[in-house]
């Protein structure tokens, strides 16, 4: 099984090739800062991490993508690019969210089984946000268990003060990750989380992981189906048609 994988959801620019065998799967990865420099730099990238693995596009099995939300320019990059791949090599396209890619990259970086486990005990939830400008947020919120990340509610577009609004959990359980941190002073009890962590962000290695269980879930689509998930435009949406 090999899957490759994209993201450009913020100024990172990464890529990552999830090999797999039997039980133990390996990912190598690439990742920039490329504010404003996706369209240059995303496909150099693909090629490079391509080439040292020694692995052609007709040998994967799937293309997997951030899909959302963050950045407008950097999805639409992303997706082109994913589209493009996927038409010429025939592949299915698997979209990740990158809110739980970077609460799945938060979790790869705890630094042994002992200390997650006794992390995720004391606080089993993650809080995954990024900033959304305009003085909003995006947001999702995670139960951790044995079998991985499991959403709670919905993905969600509100102001910093609405963090957590409808769910009914001790901010001390929670995890909180991401660019909301941003608008500290506005998020009501921001000290009372569990921890903060204001440096991870989603990263093309932790969507390679999420969608390889994707895969085996039977999620993949089609090149042309595959759509980014903006929430902004959502949003929107929703208020006209009231």
């Amino acid at each position: 099984m090999k899957i490759l994988a994209l993201d450009c959801s913020t100024d990172m620019c990464s890529v990552a090739l999830l090999q797999q065998q039997g039980d133990e799967s390996v990912v190598q990865q690439k990742l920039e800062n490329a504010a404003r420099q996706h369209t240059q730099r995303l496909l150099p990238l693909v090629d490079e991490l391509l080439l040292e693995a020694n692995v052609s596009l007709a040998q994967l099995d799937a293309i997997a993508f951030g899909r959302g939300p963050g950045s407008f320019t950097g999805l639409r990059i992303c997706l082109g690019a994913v589209q493009g791949l996927a038409f010429g090599a025939d592949l299915p396209v698997l979209a990740v969210s990158t809110l739980e890619a970077q609460a799945q990259t938060w979790l790869d970086s705890l630094p042994s089984s002992l200390s997650k486990k006794d992390q995720l005990s004391t606080a089993p939830y993650i809080l995954s946000s990024l900033d959304a400008r305009m003085d909003e947020v995006y947001w999702a919120l995670y139960q951790t268990t044995e079998d991985g990340l499991h959403l709670i509610g919905d993905e969600r577009l509100t102001a910093p003060e609405q963090l957590l609004a409808g769910h009914d959990i001790q901010r001390r359980d929670v995890n909180g990750l991401g660019s909301a941190s941003h608008y500290a002073s506005q998020i009501k009890h921001f000290e009372s989380y569990a921890c903060w962590d204001t440096t991870v962000q989603p990263t093309a290695a932790a969507v390679a992981r999420l969608g390889l269980r994707d895969f085996h879930l039977g999620k993949q689509c089609s090149a042309d189906q595959a759509l980014p998930v903006y929430l902004r435009d959502e949003v929107a949406w929703q208020k006209q048609k009231v």
